[in-house]
């Protein structure tokens, strides 16, 4: 199973920064294509950013472009999110998944594209926006 601990979320003013970490466990995630995604009540797991293995070739959705930051530490077998300016509408439970085959970040981040070698998300991390 491709399964992560997430980290690092809280409760933040607008404006804010805040860093996320998915440590991966049981596997080395050195050559997975890893995506961070998000849930916010009452709505599907959205894709957030992804980052692939091969190049560390990053994409992100257009809601975050600009203020997210992913990145890899495959010496620590862990993901970043850096999220920065935070805003109210990016509130919300913030997950990891992974692609053994290193093809689902190529031109877009998209929760199908991972869904195949996902069992179950893992409990993720709150990421609360609000003055």
């Amino acid at each position: 199973q491709l399964q992560f601990v997430e980290s690092g979320g809280g409760l933040v003013q607008p404006g804010g920064s805040l860093r996320l970490s998915c440590a991966a466990s049981g596997f080395r995630l050195d050559s997975h294509a890893i995506g961070f995604f998000r849930q916010a009540p009452g709505k599907k797991h959205e894709g957030v950013s992804c980052i692939s293995s091969s190049d560390g070739r990053t994409y992100y959705a257009d809601s975050v472009k600009g203020r997210f930051t992913i990145s890899r530490d495959n010496a620590k077998n862990t993901v970043y999110l850096q999220m920065n300016s935070l805003k109210p509408e990016d509130t919300a439970v913030y997950y990891c998944a992974a692609d053994p085959h290193n093809l689902a970040c190529t031109s877009r981040i998209d929760v199908g594209d991972f869904l195949p070698y996902l069992d179950s998300w893992g409990q993720g991390t709150q990421v609360t926006v609000s003055s």
